[in-house]
């Protein structure tokens, strides 16, 4: 009677629902809930937690004693920052690449283009803060290739993380924001040509985005169910229909 006791207190406990602590990068808003919606058709049994903000700020946040087993970050370079210093317990795996886009709510008769940063149609440039979000690197990088860096820095206005870039953007003249905010249901009113347009990818580095097992993943096995769906072809998928570059 005892052993079947114990039994059935074995079998409950694994029933229990399991709770994930996941940090993501701000650029992921937007995905992120497709990828939910997708995995919990095959674990429903387990209830993720996502926490969304700017790369940089997760790494600190994560070095202060953050809670998160699994960091979806917006570049390589976080995560492994965070593996060096002993805070990941694995070296980053790249499981998608970030495209950046020209945004505007406004109408311009010049095609977006590095080109029409220049013109005095345009005052204010919403851009992501290049010193903590990777997109916003990828941007100066489009800019200072483009040859048109000089001309426009003046008219940056810096936020935070590469989402808070597209709020910015909805009431400066311009944003350059990520490409897989565009494909939002949210967003699907603004015009591929009139109110976006992809920044040529000859122009950065590809965003390579990286995760890491963090170390309260050491004490969940099931982070690892969450990671190894991100790195599945349903998952890529879902990256691709938001503009994501397999």
């Amino acid at each position: 009677m005892k052993k079947i006791l114990i039994l059935l207190i074995a079998i409950l406990t694994h029933l229990q629902a399991s709770t994930l602590n996941i940090a993501a990068a701000a650029n992921l808003s937007y995905t992120i809930k497709a990828l939910e919606s997708a995995f919990a058709t095959h674990h429903p049994e387990i209830e993720l937690r996502v926490t969304l903000g700017g790369s940089g700020k997760m790494t600190a946040q994560i070095m202060h004693g953050a809670p998160y087993g699994l960091f979806l970050s917006a570049d390589m370079g976080y995560p492994q920052k965070l593996y060096m210093s002993g805070y990941a317990l694995t070296e980053p795996q790249r499981y998608t690449n970030g495209a950046i886009a020209f945004f505007t709510t406004k109408g311009f008769t010049k095609p977006l283009s590095p080109e029409l940063l220049t013109s005095k149609q345009i005052d204010k440039i919403a851009i992501a803060n290049p010193k903590t979000a990777p997109y916003g690197r990828a941007t100066i990088e489009a800019l200072q290739k483009s040859g048109v860096y000089a001309q426009v820095k003046k008219k940056f206005i810096y936020a935070e993380s590469i989402s808070q870039t597209l709020i910015f953007a909805s009431s400066s003249d311009i944003g350059i924001v990520a490409l897989s905010a565009l494909y939002s249901p949210q967003l699907k009113r603004y015009k591929e040509g009139k109110n976006w347009a992809k920044v040529n990818p000859k122009l950065y580095r590809p965003i390579a985005q990286g995760m890491v097992f963090l170390k309260p993943a050491e004490k969940n096995p099931d982070y690892r169910l969450f990671y190894d769906f991100i790195l599945s072809r349903e998952a890529q998928n879902i990256f691709a229909n938001y503009g994501y570059i397999k």
